[in-house]
């Protein structure tokens, strides 16, 4: 792990950063170190990103579910700047329902990602505001016998579930046929654990807060292991940003293929 320069930058140098990072061109200091490896997958044709924020103890809100904000304003601004070079931003039906999120990127510049609930039981609401009809798309992935009352301009992408959990490579696979390749999982924490289980995250965002909680919602939830050598221990560069400090993991090497395989040259 090599600790490096904040990848925080000039909120006006950062406008043309999005645009940039499309056409595929290197991006200007300080974010091509930290956002350049997101433009392509070394697996397939789909970037896959993680994002998780949490306290110094590992939790991720209170035992009352309370969480805003454990990261700080700068912390707050990197999510938002992943949002901007990302297709698609994924959420959990839980987090939706209990944050109810609005998932814009309304700290930075940059355009607003497709917004995605997983919702397999058909528990979102119509007045949700992930659903707003903002210009932006906004799809619900859900089961074939699920009733769903959200918006009839929502699209509504069906897959099969199995008790009630839908396979992470499914959804990406149905993300991507749409044309939905640079996606981010946001949340919550068992989103994203269960994708990061799954083999379905190239790399995983790891906000830390100096804060500690004690006790509280944990943030990621993996199967247990036995012995400290099993860990997962994927390469990593930390940056600060603000009081926070980012964890850039790869996972690349761990990520099954989902979309079109790479063709070597």
């Amino acid at each position: 792990m090599n600790a490096h320069s904040s990848p925080g930058g000039d909120p006006e140098a950062w406008a043309a950063v999005p645009a940039a990072f499309r056409a595929g061109a290197r991006l200007p200091a300080p974010w091509e170190e930290v956002f350049g490896p997101l433009r392509a997958g070394s697996t397939d044709d789909l970037v896959v990103v993680g994002q998780l924020g949490q306290s110094l103890d590992g939790r991720i809100a209170t035992n009352s579910g309370h969480s805003q904000y454990i990261n700080c304003e700068a912390g707050l601004e990197h999510l938002h700047r992943l949002r901007a070079l990302m297709d698609a931003v994924v959420i959990g039906v839980g987090t939706a329902l209990a944050d109810d999120p609005q998932l814009t990127v309304r700290r930075v510049s940059g355009p607003n990602p497709a917004r995605v609930i997983l919702d397999p039981r058909g528990r979102l609401g119509p007045c949700a505001r992930v659903l707003a009809d903002d210009g932006t798309r906004r799809l619900v992935v859900t089961t074939p016998e699920a009733v769903s009352a959200v918006p009839e301009e929502v699209e509504i992408v069906r897959l099969p579930a199995d008790n009630g959990h839908i396979a992470p490579a499914a959804v990406l696979a149905a993300l991507g046929a749409r044309g939905l390749r640079h996606i981010l999982i946001e949340g919550g924490a068992r989103t994203v654990s269960g994708f990061m289980s799954a083999g379905c995250l190239d790399r995983l965002h790891m906000l830390v807060a100096p804060i500690i909680l004690g006790t509280g919602r944990a943030g990621l939830t993996l199967a247990p292991i036995e012995r400290v050598d099993h860990a997962l221990r994927p390469p990593t560069r930390s940056y600060p940003l603000g009081e926070d400090v980012l964890f850039d993991c790869d996972l690349s090497a761990a990520r099954v293929p989902i979309g079109r395989a790479k063709i070597s040259t």
